[in-house]
Parts: C-alpha cells; structure tokens; sequence
C-alpha cells in the first residue's frame, strides 16, 4: 500500500511537472496552440508642429504677460506667426551654421521692427523682455503708492 501512494504522488508530481515545462492541456489551450511573436509596429515619430500651432501655445502666456487687448493679441499672433514660418523654412533648407546665423538675425530684426511699429512703446518694451526671458512669466511691476 506504500508504495502505491509513493507510486502515484511521484505519477501526479510528475505530470505537473511536465504539464508545466511543456504546456500540455492547461488553463490556455496546451500544446496545439501556435504562438505567434507580435510584431513590433514602428514608432511614428510626432509630426512637427505648424508655426500656426507653435505661436497658439504661446499666446496665452503672451497676452497674460504683456496684458494684450484683443485687438494688440491679433496683430502679435499674426506677426509671430509670420516670423515663426520664415524661421521653420530656414530650418528644413539646411544651410551652413553661418548663413542660418545670418538669416535668423534678419528675420528677428524684422520682427522686431514690426513689431515696434504695430504696438505701443510700453507694450513693444514688455515683450522684448518677455522675449528675452524666453517666454517665462514675467513679474509684474508694482506700483508705488503716493501719499496725498
């Protein structure tokens, strides 16, 4: 009687064990199962944003920073937008480092001037700085109360 429960638990342990190593029936199916290895789909890599998209991030940061009517807002979208293109063309062209260096100080002094042109001093002056703090928040100045 012994070795019969010897007998069948090494049976049992044994067909665990074999059941285990090579997927016989089972929870999935077993051995006629064909596994088939997924194959990986390329990453697609994000396509690059439009000037149009680029200055749309940019401007609630803008407009918050400079304090921009509607109207101001409109005409600054509208010339970064310009100026953003000029500087995304100048990229896919793939010039020499100082032929783009040369272009990118054209197209940033005719920036500036327009801008100048298109808003008052005091918002032209907000925005250079904004501009040259690279887009963060700017602190706003606060005013001084006069004792009457």
């Amino acid at each position: 009687m012994k070795t019969f429960l010897l007998f069948s638990t090494l049976l049992i342990a044994g067909s665990q064990l074999a059941e285990a190593q090579y997927g016989y029936g089972g929870y999935y199916g077993g051995r006629g199962r064909n596994i088939v290895p997924q194959a990986q789909t390329p990453v697609k890599e994000p396509e690059p944003k439009t000037a149009e998209e680029l200055v749309e991030e940019e401007m609630p940061k803008i407009i918050e920073a400079v304090e921009l009517n509607d109207f101001e807002a409109a005409v600054v979208s509208t010339i970064l937008t310009k100026y953003v293109q000029q500087r995304i063309e100048l990229q896919i062209l793939k010039l020499s480092p100082e032929d783009t260096r040369a272009a990118l100080e054209k197209i940033a002094v005719a920036q500036r001037e327009e801008m100048e042109q298109s808003l008052p001093p005091e918002k032209y002056e907000a925005i250079l700085e904004l501009e040259q703090s690279g887009y963060k928040k700017l602190k706003k100045k606060k005013k001084k109360k006069t004792k009457t």
